[in-house]
């Protein structure tokens, strides 16, 4: 595979088209995972979620610098969870994080094409493309919609939850769940009033809730607190890399389960499309004959003999 040795150096063409495979070309994603698939699998993953308007864009491009300093190499993907066609979050993810793309970080967005919250399986392929280019950490940015920050927690080694103190909901998003995913809680625009009500709250909710969770503020705009993260995400990152291969182990048997759930699912689709007998129950249900469920439960058994 020519694109190889160039994915091997890091060239950004290569990467692109690598990427782009992943998202709209199964059978070469195949072809391309077989190749690289052995060597994947030790990059620390960093999530970085929370609600939109959190300031996650431009924070993650101040971050990038001082991780660059820290002498890492980092990458971005920030996914998309809305839509592949309207392009604007992605536009504005690229914008605000200009400066850290001149310094050599690679940054890429990608839709999540409404796979389950936005974690899809092109995702986890381009996080193995950019392990191959040799890339780590590789930094996950998604916007919290629902179901999202539980799944970034499925594939992210670290994961980062911010908060902007003008999220009026914020305080009600700390209660739902959230805190148990955090290895880190950021306040951050800082700068703005209520932020430090809103850092007092995390710390009375998830001081009972985590003892190990650590709390920061930061301002992307004042370039406050960004260097303190850095080096306590670099810290991080050295006790998650111990812990790496256990954790790698739960991943891939929950990315095995959804690919099978997957091939079932589309399997049985096709079954349903060429079947007289889903018809003919559909024509039951429809005239009140038999409830839904019953006709389901034939109809299941009839496809998976």
């Amino acid at each position: 595979m020519a694109l190889l040795p160039d994915l091997k150096k890091a060239k950004r063409g290569a990467i692109a088209k690598a990427i782009s495979i992943m998202e709209n070309d199964p059978e070469e994603a195949r072809k391309l995972i077989k190749k690289i698939y052995k060597v994947s699998g030790k990059s620390i993953v960093i999530g970085i979620t929370g609600p939109a308007g959190a300031g996650k864009s431009s924070l993650i491009n101040r971050l990038s610098m001082e991780l660059k300093k820290l002498k890492l190499k980092p990458a971005v993907l920030a996914v998309d969870p809305t839509s592949h066609v309207t392009g604007g979050a992605i536009l504005g993810d690229r914008v605000r994080m200009t400066e850290s793309t001149d310094t050599g970080t690679y940054i890429r967005s990608i839709a999540s094409r409404g796979a389950t919250g936005a974690i899809a399986h092109s995702v986890r392929n381009s996080l193995r493309v950019l392990e191959y280019a040799g890339f780590n950490p590789i930094i996950i940015e998604s916007v919290g919609a629902g179901q999202t920050e539980v799944d970034i927690s499925k594939i992210a080694d670290i994961t980062v939850v911010t908060f902007n103190p003008h999220t009026g909901d914020s305080i009600q998003t700390i209660k739902a769940g959230i805190t148990e995913i955090g290895d880190i809680y950021l306040v951050n625009k800082s700068d703005l009033d209520g932020a430090t009500q809103l850092f007092q709250a995390l710390q009375d909710f998830i001081g009972t809730a985590e003892e190990e969770a650590v709390i920061l503020k930061t301002s992307a705009k004042k370039n406050k607190g960004i260097k303190e993260l850095a080096s306590k995400l670099k810290e991080l990152m050295k006790q998650k890399t111990k812990d790496k291969k256990d954790s790698e182990k739960y991943r891939l048997e929950s990315e095995l389960e959804d690919i099978i759930l997957n091939n079932v699912r589309q399997e049985i689709s096709t079954m349903i499309g060429k079947s007289k007998s889903f018809s003919s129950y559909l024509k039951k249900v429809q005239d009140k004959k038999i409830d839904p469920f019953e006709a389901a439960d034939k109809l299941t058994k009839n496809f998976i003999k």
